[in-house]
């Protein structure tokens, strides 16, 4: 199984012609990666209808060379062309050219912009990315290893959740076992949060230590070929509350109740409707997380995402986050998420650690 970057950007060119763009200067690096294979950065991708070009210098140009399928690389040296000098030579003249407004500071494009005077500039957003929303079979496998090391680092590390032990220590043990699993970094920093801290959907791991009765956390993911995996896990160290019970059971019953309804056609909008109403129905509406969950792939957070502004139809392909939230301030929270891909008949779930509440 290999990746069809040639099929990737014929599409990506006939988008372009749709929207009336003669080139389109790709800037974000996940994107990049999509459209050539190019997993480092420092480079900059330039679409036309004749051509695709990587522009990188010394440092990644011949694994840029390795890497890519499909562009003609190019290494830019740096202390005698600008960026926009080498854009410029590689386009037609009175280019109708858009770019990757999300992914450039405003000084650096300033300064390229000037040097493209002659060319008709258009920001854009998320035009990559709506190609990207629906994985192919290869882009789910890469995902669904990612979600396997994430699984069993976990298994690994839960010996470790005892008394006395830090948020910071529990969460150093769990990515050092993901990367010794084989996950590239971290998919993002690691949520591992106790007691009342584990009300901060994104709170950091602190020195906080481990009790007896508290809540537990934890938020984390592998990556594998740049695609990342995203599980949240939430657990009791001993005996539960008749409160903190019910506040684990309501999470897991949105979160089953949201599951029941995914399959293709079926609407965000929806999703986070019956999500938002299990939650309210069992008195906990208003401590509600914002939004049921995301799409996954080389970004953390991408399209499609499900909450209460996006009038989206899950398609056959998309991969996507369920993860219901109760966050009381002062007392703790439970988040559980899982992620799933979307099928002909349904779902398949792609993490699989168990979910116990209490260890």
């Amino acid at each position: 199984m290999q990746v069809n970057y040639i099929k990737r950007q014929a599409e990506f060119k006939a988008l372009l012609e749709q929207q009336g763009y003669s080139a389109m200067l790709v800037l974000g690096h996940e994107n990049i990666r999509y459209l050539s294979g190019f997993s480092g950065n420092a480079a900059y991708a330039l679409i036309t209808q004749n051509a695709c070009v990587l522009i990188t210098d010394y440092r990644y140009h011949q694994r840029a060379i390795a890497e890519t399928t499909g562009f003609e690389v190019v290494c830019r040296d740096r202390d005698n062309e600008t960026l926009g000098h080498c854009i410029n030579r590689h386009l037609n003249p009175n280019s109708h050219v858009a770019f990757d407004a999300s992914y450039v500071t405003v000084a650096i494009w300033q300064g390229v912009a000037d040097e493209l005077s002659g060319h008709t500039l258009t920001a854009v957003n998320g035009l990559i990315e709506k190609l990207r929303r629906v994985k192919d079979s290869w882009e789910v496998a890469q995902i669904k290893a990612a979600a396997a090391i994430a699984d069993e680092a976990l298994a690994q590390t839960l010996p470790y959740f005892k008394p006395g032990v830090t948020e910071r220590d529990l969460a150093l043990e769990l990515e050092f076992r993901m990367q010794k699993l084989g996950s590239e970094g971290m998919s993002f920093a690691t949520i591992m949060l106790f007691a009342e801290r584990s009300a901060l959907p994104h709170g950091n791991p602190s020195d906080q230590a481990l009790k007896q009765g508290d809540f537990v956390t934890l938020d984390f993911g592998a990556v594998v070929n740049g695609y990342r995996s995203d599980m949240t896990r939430s657990y009791i160290i001993g005996e539960a509350s008749e409160k903190q019970t019910r506040i684990y059971n309501t999470v897991l019953d949105a979160q089953n109740a949201a599951l029941e309804m995914v399959k293709p056609g079926a609407n965000c909008l929806d999703l986070n409707a019956m999500s938002n109403k299990v939650i309210a129905d069992a008195g906990f509406g208003e401590y509600a997380g914002k939004g049921l969950g995301h799409g996954l792939g080389l970004f953390l957070h991408e399209v499609p995402f499900i909450n209460t502004l996006t009038d989206y139809s899950l398609e056959v392909g998309n991969v996507i986050t369920i993860e219901p939230g109760i966050y009381i301030p002062g007392y703790g929270g439970v988040r559980l998420e899982d992620d799933i891909v979307v099928t002909e008949s349904g779902f398949e779930v792609l993490t699989h650690a168990p979910k116990p509440f209490i260890i």
